[in-house]
């Protein structure tokens, strides 16, 4: 299991964090010159190079929101301005994208840093500029909102590109679009003029994620861990029955995808962040806050526990926690993880995706009084971030466009690049993970320099 440094602190990886920024920006550059936009959206890098993978389009939010998180953590202007032109270029049709469940991914790593960063002082305030980032924050939430499919009248989730049927894990971190568009007092207008509370939606997907895609050791089946996830729930659109679990990048419905995982420890914890900041006139009519807070606190220590007890000792997963080849490797969780091994990948994006959870998760316990059990989730995620910002994972290789290597996109699809001489991927890079190296690397290097907390949300 993941073994934590009680002794370290975010003062400790400053060094390794400024290195990291260092190779960040050359590598931004590197693929801001080459890209061709005609190409469609990078993904994740072959032979060190991006490329895409048409799927869906997801990925262009964290290719433009690195360069936001490029000037926030070095005052860099020309990375903001090379941000904000891309954003405003290339990011409107993912403002009413209708056939993804992404808009978190794209929208809220652009539009929404840019307007964090104005908020925060930390460029200067232009009152049509923030307006304009305001306006495409508050059609995203609204059009990912519209996505809905109702399980009674106080259920409901956003279904996925799957299409009505699916509940994806994933969806929990797209929620930060739907809650800043509430903070900016927007709602969905329906039929018949009807408002629709982006809040209540918010907060009925995230009990519907908790309900059917998470696992509490309840005896739900035989196969009931406590904090394993489910990557899909599949149900009967007819009647709103559920069916079954899913997984479409995962080994199979029965074991956990590390980094549908990593979404699930990440998201509900930011939400719990979230919501704790909510005043309780927000609740009223809707739901009660503490009860609420209770709930996502519920599952983002269940998951995290179970992050905790099924990733090697330096903090990085294997892909799926059943993946058939991890029986042949003996005692794999006694030891750090091994990219180079031949049977089965490791994922540095869930780690990079689950630190930043686990610190959020820690920082909530500790804000709430629970200062012990805080610290245990803090210093396992800033011992997965230390090991990330290091090799083999911390790309120093000048000709290679990815910052964190060895992540896995779609191991049962095969889309990931098997180098020659070796049985599985490795060396690679992907879109989501390089964001969120960078965005783990910001929230410590904020923490350590005593700057403000990094947040989606408003104050």
């Amino acid at each position: 299991m993941l073994k934590a440094d009680a002794g370290m602190g975010p003062r400790d990886l400053a060094p390794a964090i400024r290195r990291l920024f260092e190779l960040s920006a050359k590598k931004i550059d590197r693929l801001q010159r080459r890209w061709n936009p005609a190409l469609g959206t990078p993904v994740f890098t072959v032979r060190g190079m991006y490329s895409s993978r048409g799927w869906t389009e997801w990925t262009q939010g964290f290719q433009f929101g690195a360069a936001a998180l490029q000037f926030d953590a070095t005052g860099e202007p020309r990375f903001l301005e090379m941000a904000r032109q891309a954003t405003v270029d290339r990011m409107a049709s993912h403002l009413t994208h209708v056939g993804v469940h992404d808009h978190g991914f794209n929208n809220v790593s652009t539009y929404g840093n840019l307007l964090r960063l104005m908020r925060e002082g930390r460029i200067g305030e232009d009152r049509w500029e923030s307006r304009f980032y305001e306006l495409a924050l508050k059609v995203s939430g609204a059009v990912q909102a519209a996505r809905w499919t109702p399980l009674g009248p106080d259920l409901g989730y956003i279904y996925s590109f799957n299409g009505p049927h699916s509940l994806f894990a994933d969806t929990i971190r797209s929620l930060r679009a739907l809650a800043l568009a509430h903070q900016l007092g927007h709602v969905l207008m329906a039929e018949g003029d009807r408002p629709v509370s982006l809040l209540r939606r918010l907060l009925q997907h995230a009990e519907a994620t908790a309900r059917f895609n998470l696992y509490f050791g309840t005896g739900r089946d035989i196969y009931d861990v406590r904090g394993r996830v489910a990557h899909e729930s599949i149900f009967n659109v007819g009647d709103g029955a559920y069916r079954c679990p899913s997984s479409q990048q995962g080994f199979s419905p029965f074991t956990t995808w590390t980094r549908g995982l990593a979404w699930i420890v990440c998201g509900y914890a930011e939400q719990l962040e979230f919501v704790s900041h909510l005043p309780e006139a927000a609740f009223v009519g809707l739901a009660d806050k503490a009860a609420t807070r209770q709930r996502l606190l519920e599952v983002a220590t269940a998951t995290a526990d179970f992050f905790i007890a099924n990733t090697p000792l330096d903090g990085v997963p294997y892909w799926d926690t059943g993946a058939p080849g991890l029986a042949k490797m003996g005692d794999y969780l006694a030891r750090p993880a091994d990219p180079f091994n031949d049977h089965e990948p490791v994922d540095s994006s869930a780690a990079a995706i689950a630190a930043q959870g686990l610190i959020r998760l820690g920082n909530a316990l500790v804000a709430g009084g629970e200062v012990e059990r805080g610290r245990i989730y803090r210093q396992a995620g800033l011992t997965v971030a230390r090991t990330l910002f290091a090799e083999p994972y911390l790309s120093g290789d000048p000709d290679h466009e990815g910052l964190l290597l060895h992540t896995v996109y779609h191991r049962p699809n095969g889309w990931d690049y098997v180098p020659p001489g070796r049985k599985v991927p490795c060396g690679e890079s992907a879109m989501w993970g390089d964001y969120h190296a960078r965005e783990l690397a910001l929230l410590i290097q904020r923490e350590a320099a005593g700057g403000p907390y990094l947040k989606f949300y408003l104050d």
